[in-house]
């Protein structure tokens, strides 16, 4: 079931929290071993935490995500337990407090069963690193799931939980919710507070680039979370936030810009194919399609601006990965071309509603042990590929801060899944997610292989 079929359940009394809790904490015992999602358990304390739904529900209280088992990535702090980030030199800390995204999940009553695997300073599409070891995907036990909320993408595709938090910074809840046919949203740039989501417990500013985002098996499920999460926190001058409603509420109404091309990145035949595919129902459903406008921002320099900005970051907390920073003076002129490429955007949206384009080029790739970047290649249609290169898809999105989310678009020929990305303008997350359910009910789910 999805988050929102379990909260109805619960509501008319179907089953009760603590049989969720149970029933997916068994699940997560006899699965998991294959797949190596939920590394940090709190199974004792969800448990309690369900027991409590329960009463709080029998009182006639129910809040959004009453008696809802959830996960969150290993990035996140949660009380009792070390947040490493897969960094051996963080293995002892100890969380003293949960992240402030986690703290609004429980206060609407979620029951948070553990935390997922990520890599190494979640600067890879694969989760994998020498505390937690590698995650698998029931796909194809060969193939990575995706990264760098890999783990978080397991643990809904498993049905370990039925709602995970992630993190997005290079389409790390984008990639491996396309990687494994679910929905995952990336927010508008600091609609969620990033308090708490720091390795070994830093006190670190807001990133230029990072959010905080949910990873679901339905668009409905997504659009509970922002609702629960997001908001201003104690360091915002704002005291409230007001997300716009959907722009429609049908599909005819959408007026949707179709983009199969970049100046880096290259997608596949079956990645392009279900691009097609899908544009032809919008087309079918009376909706407005176009695939060229004069209007588009100029997509080579935003991905300068964004590898800049990128390299920059990681460079920070991952040296032996990235290149070499850029000076203050060069990151101020940075930051004023991301506001520039917003202001662009922001013009585009008023004559169209959703950018569509892949989440990544391919389908889920095989496992790597190569760290570098720099090094490794890619398969796209036989031909190689340059890896990093696929940091254009995500970074459409996230240099100019705006919403988007995954979409599944059913399997590919080996049965893998495949899945696109919906863009929206800022601050209008709904309506990415709205469409995001319009679409997405017309594909049925992949099958899982265990």
């Amino acid at each position: 079931m999805t988050a929102a079929q379990l909260a109805a359940g619960l509501r008319i009394k179907a089953f009760r929290a603590q049989e969720l809790c149970r029933a997916s904490i068994s699940r997560i015992e006899a699965l998991d071993p294959q797949i190596n999602a939920i590394v940090v358990r709190d199974f004792e304390r969800a448990q309690s935490e369900a027991r409590m739904a329960d009463e709080a529900m029998a009182k006639g209280q129910q809040r959004a995500l009453t008696g809802i088992p959830v996960t969150v990535k290993e990035s996140f702090d949660l009380r009792g337990h070390g947040t490493t980030w897969g960094l051996p030199a963080h293995s002892e800390h100890v969380a003293r407090q949960d992240a402030l995204a986690v703290q609004r999940l429980k206060l609407a009553g979620a029951v948070v069963l553990g935390k997922t695997n990520v890599p190494q300073v979640l600067g890879h599409w694969q989760p994998a690193n020498p505390i937690y070891d590698r995650t698998n995907t029931p796909h194809d036990v060969t193939r990575s799931p995706g990264g760098s909320s890999g783990g978080s993408a397991a643990a809904i595709a498993m049905e370990f939980s039925a709602l995970e938090l992630g993190s997005d910074t290079g389409g790390s809840i984008r990639v491996p919710a396309a990687f494994w046919g679910i929905y995952g949203h990336k927010p508008s740039h600091r609609l969620v507070p990033t308090g708490g989501h720091a390795e070994g417990g830093a006190q670190i500013a807001p990133q230029a680039l990072r959010v905080i985002g949910p990873l679901a098996r339905s668009a409905e499920d997504l659009a509970m979370a922002p609702d629960v999460v997001a908001g201003p926190d104690t360091d915002s001058t704002a005291n409230k936030l007001n997300l716009s409603p959907p722009r429609h509420g049908q599909l005819r109404s959408f007026r949707v810009f179709v983009l199969d091309h970049h100046p880096a990145a290259r997608a596949d035949s079956s990645i392009l194919g279900a691009l097609d595919m899908l544009a032809d129902h919008l087309t079918q459903e009376s909706a407005t399609v176009a695939r060229q406008s004069g209007l588009l921002p100029d997509l080579t320099a935003q991905w300068k601006t964004y590898q800049t900005l990128l390299h920059t970051i990681i460079s920070r907390r991952d040296p032996a990965n990235a290149r070499a920073p850029i000076s203050a003076h060069d990151w101020l002129a940075q930051l004023d071309l991301q506001a520039q490429f917003r202001r662009q955007w922001a013009y585009f949206f008023r004559h169209f509603d959703i950018v569509l384009c892949p989440a990544f080029g391919t389908t889920a790739f095989p496992h790597y042990d190569e760290p570098d970047w720099r090094k490794r290649s890619l398969g796209i249609d036989g031909e190689p590929a340059e890896f990093g290169a696929q940091l254009g898809w995500a970074g459409i999105a996230t240099v100019a801060n705006l919403p988007a989310t995954a979409i599944p678009c059913g399997l590919d020929k080996t049965d893998l899944p495949i899945g696109v990305q919906a863009i929206g303008s800022f601050l209008e997350d709904k309506t990415t997610i709205a469409f995001a359910g319009m679409v997405g009910r017309e594909i049925e789910p992949p099958a899982l292989a265990l």
